[in-house]
């Protein structure tokens, strides 16, 4: 049973989170008996077809790179559809478009630890907000584009930035699970802007986060004054082991 919620979780997450920030029945979209019964059958040959045969044919190169590029076809997709329901609720309610069609795009991935908690695992350091993805990232900056365009921002019509949006998408993704890469297309860019705006590189937050222990014990003025402070002897000691050792 768990294992088939969690793959519930995996096909309908992304509605789920958008029903819950929109106010509505989280479970409004398992009253599609046809999706439901699509996604488990996937489920049972994915875990229990003979001698894995589906699984293999799945994770064949060229057959996964059909499944990924319909996948991000689907998610740019379900980030617009995101934005204009949220626009009929909130006209005006920017945050609102960018947080539902956010979800939308890459709700499986916020739910991760949910679905960890289901499998009886707890793994708080794969939180996705802590680590994005790049379909994750790229959920959320389309989810930005998508509602420049809904709100007259972004002089583009709306046929024209999905069809730019998915050709980037699908592009940039086939070409990482070709290469089994998990980089991603934005690094560059963040490597650029996040110094001017921030001070820092994309990721600096985690890099103080390790070190900060050895400075967490001093004020802003003595950013050493954690270090355990040595006497005369000891540096005198230490000066002359240094001289000895230069004149061996």
């Amino acid at each position: 049973m768990a294992s088939w919620l969690c793959a519930m979780l995996h096909c309908f997450g992304s509605y789920i989170l958008a029903d819950l920030l929109l106010g509505e029945p989280l479970i409004d979209y398992f009253s599609n008996n046809s999706s439901v019964l699509l996604a488990s059958a996937v489920w049972y040959l994915i875990f229990f077809c003979p001698l894995d045969l589906f699984y293999k044919c799945v994770c064949f190169l060229p057959v996964k790179l059909i499944f990924v590029a319909m996948k991000e076809v689907v998610r740019v997709r379900k980030i617009a559809v995101g934005i204009h329901h949220a626009h009929h609720h909130y006209h005006h309610g920017w945050f609102v478009m960018i947080a539902t069609g956010w979800v939308k795009g890459s709700g499986v991935a916020l739910m991760s630890n949910f679905e960890q908690l289901l499998r009886g695992v707890w793994k708080p350091e794969t939180n996705e907000i802590l680590h994005m993805s790049f379909p994750t990232k790229a959920s959320l900056y389309g989810a930005i584009l998508f509602t420049l365009q809904q709100t007259r921002w972004l002089p583009v019509s709306k046929a024209s930035l999905i069809f730019i949006f998915t050709m980037f998408m699908v592009s940039c993704k086939v070409f990482l699970t070709a290469t089994h890469s998990h980089s991603s297309p934005f690094d560059v860019l963040e490597g650029y802007i996040c110094p001017v705006l921030f001070g820092t590189s994309w990721g600096g937050d985690h890099h103080h986060d390790n070190h900060g222990g050895s400075h967490g014990g001093g004020g802003p003025g003595s950013p050493h004054s954690a270090l355990p402070a040595k006497s005369k002897e000891e540096l005198s000691e230490g000066s002359r082991k240094k001289k000895t050792k230069k004149a061996d």
